[in-house]
């Protein structure tokens, strides 16, 4: 299970060389304002691709209302993406000194006089100011006033079979404010979200898994049904706990004592403690300490019908259920967002930094990089810098639909997960047998066929793709310096000479089929609200794994913030830390049969029986080396341990 944003499913002084710059450029910085006009700067990418002259519709109503968020680019723009670089770099002299937040802020922030000028300048054109923070100010306004600040018209653009508004022109900013302006979002009204009423609606229906399963991969043989692979397959798992995946993944003694992780996803379920406490005292996991798990919210919620808000809830349940089963002793803090809009997404993402609620984020939704525009992408990429300046580290789930074709019908990655300052997660299925013993994992892929009506054969075998994991080469994001020598050229300039961004950079468990039991409230047929369990997977767990994980590296190395970890996740790469994984870990095909519910709860209707044959991501493949499934692997036995030498 993973959000989506488009539909259910962040001191002492250093010169800047030219090394630095350099390498930041290629972290994907957004390029310097052009000039538009003697008194104008263009900023850079606030028409979005889909506003073409063929899909054009003429000009929008001048007496139409807008809403836009106008960024600050700050007093050093490059330095902070320079600096974010250096201490995020084993190789460089700042490794490791990072800044506290209002140091970062002192250095990099934008000033009042920034401020003042930025909102003198809205006022004057006609728009009201209806908000300031450090990073924006945001503005209402009629299209007149908004066309007469930014120096473009506005124009109904058709999209995807509706109409929206767009800017005919990139958006500019008077040349007289000297770069104070990063970008402005809203110009455009096309969904910009992750995926329900004002008031928050109870917990989703329930869902229960049927059994026959495994305790662990291979336990149970599904002996009376069709051979797949020319052998009997097991049961899938009836979902791993907490001791198996510290197992697998190599924690040893380590708990996240002393850490601090944050999780951000929309909305907030009103159940998480009690579920959290009955889950972890049900599977062994160590007991939920007062003040161990806190809550950050915003003092309204929005749109929750359009975001479909109680699907949240899920998503919430298992960031918080992994993380503690996997770095039990870890202070958790939830921050949800008002919606499932970016905006409101980004806002949690700035609490976290401008406060220093963590040092590790774990982020488990996204949406297709066709929806991302440039002026977003910037907006969430300074905020991963202030992040990587304060030694705080970004996780985000690659998605769950593979390379996306099924899906979209183009080939493609997920973002947030392919900004260059985030770390993006992928996603495995994972064979623990007796003992915790870890067996072997293969990049998460699935093809599903059903049993035939005679129960004799599976029909079509092996079916057809239902999910997998999010990855692949970025069309507008360059290659970051951290993958060079690492991702395969093939990979890096599938879709420019020059090399771009390639997703992910390092994997854990998420095929439900090989999945993590999680518990959680929901509403039952008698409309009852009870706790009960059922197996999940996705993306959006492997993230809090990986997170949970990499709090047990900083607790490892002394309770020091890992910060920004790619690259040092890099420098890691080819090293026994690290399972290399492959689609063919056994050699042979690999299956797991699964028996489910018909209506999603009980035998009332029927039950439905199906073959999952796994390794199988749309066009992407798990080999040897860095893949474009699993990226440089997962963690294995010394993973943890690795990060005392830093």
């Amino acid at each position: 299970m993973r959000s989506n944003r488009a539909a259910l499913r962040a001191g002492a002084s250093m010169a800047a060389t030219l090394p630095m710059i350099a390498g930041a450029l290629a972290l994907g910085i957004p390029a310097a304002h052009a000039a538009d006009s003697p008194t104008r700067d263009t900023l850079a990418g606030t028409k979005p691709a889909w506003a073409t002259a063929e899909a054009d519709k003429g000009s929008a109503s001048d007496s139409a209302r807008v809403s836009a968020r106008v960024y600050l680019a700050g007093r050093d723009a490059a330095g902070l993406a320079a600096y974010a670089k250096a201490v995020s770099d084993p190789a460089s002299p700042t490794y490791g000194k990072y800044l506290s937040a209002q140091q970062s802020q002192a250095r990099f922030g934008a000033t009042e006089a920034q401020v003042a000028a930025v909102r003198s300048w809205l006022t004057a054109a006609g728009l009201k100011i209806t908000g300031t923070t450090r990073h924006y100010v945001s503005v209402s306004g009629e299209v007149a006033a908004v066309e007469k600040a930014f120096g473009t018209q506005l124009h109904n653009y058709a999209k995807g079979g509706r109409t929206y508004r767009a800017p005919s022109k990139s958006a500019s900013a008077p040349a007289s404010l000297d770069g104070a302006v990063l970008t402005v979002t809203g110009l455009d009204n096309a969904p910009h979200k992750a995926a329900s009423k004002d008031q928050l609606p109870p917990p989703d229906a329930v869902f229960k898994n049927s059994g026959p399963f495994s305790s662990y991969y291979g336990s149970n043989t599904a002996s009376t049904l069709p051979s797949a692979y020319g052998k009997k397959i097991p049961y899938a798992v009836q979902g791993y706990t907490g001791k198996q995946l510290r197992a697998a993944y190599g924690a040893g003694g380590y708990t996240g004592k002393g850490v601090r992780i944050a999780i951000t996803d929309a909305y907030a379920s009103p159940t998480i403690a009690y579920d959290a406490a009955t889950y972890a005292k049900a599977h062994g996991d160590a007991r939920w300490k007062t003040g161990q798990l806190t809550q950050v919210l915003p003092s309204d919620y929005t749109r929750t019908e359009e975001c479909g808000a109680a699907g949240w809830y899920g998503e919430e349940t298992l960031d918080v259920e992994a993380v503690h089963a996997v770095a039990p002793a870890a202070d958790v803090t939830y921050v949800g967002a008002a919606s499932c809009y970016d905006d409101d997404l980004l806002d949690s993402l700035s609490k976290i930094v401008d406060n220093h609620l963590a040092d590790i984020v774990s982020n488990s939704w996204g949406d297709i990089e066709a929806n991302q525009t440039p002026d977003l992408a910037a907006a969430y990429d300074q905020v991963f810098q202030f992040g990587a300046v304060e030694g705080i580290g970004f996780y985000f789930s690659s998605g769950d639909n593979g390379d996306e074709v099924a899906n979209t019908g183009t080939k493609q990655v997920d973002t947030p997960a392919n900004s260059a300052w985030v770390t993006a997660v992928g996603g495995t299925s994972l064979a623990v047998g007796k003992n915790d013993k870890y067996l072997w994992e293969t990049g998460w892929g699935t093809d599903k066929a059903s049993l035939s009506a005679d129960g004799k054969s599976w029909t079509d075998f092996p079916g057809a793709y239902t999910s997998g994991a999010g990855g692949g080469t970025s069309k507008t994001v360059a290659e970051p310096y951290y993958q060079k020598g690492v991702v395969p050229k093939a990979l890096a300039t599938a879709n420019s000479a020059a090399g771009n961004r390639v997703v992910p950079d390092i994997s854990a468990i998420a095929d439900p089929n090989t999945g993590f039991r999680v518990g959680q409230t929901q509403t039952f047929p008698d409309g009852t609200e009870q706790y009960s369990e059922y197996r999940i997977g996705g993306t959006s767990l492997a993230a809090p794994v990986i997170a949970a994980v990499q709090a047990l590296g900083q607790e490892a190395r002394g309770g020091k913030a890992i910060g920004f970890a790619n690259p040092t996740i890099y420098s890691k790469f080819g090293s026994r830390v690290y399972h290399d994984v492959t689609d063919s870990p056994t050699g042979s095909g690999l299956a797991v049969a699964r028996v489910d519910f018909a209506n999603g709860y009980d035998a009332a209707d029927g039950l439905l029986t199906s073959v999952r044959s796994l390794g199988k991501d749309s066009s992407l493949s798990a080999v040897k080396g860095y893949d474009d499934v699993t990226g440089v692997g997962t963690p294995a036995n010394g993973y943890v341990e690795s990060y005392r030498r830093r």
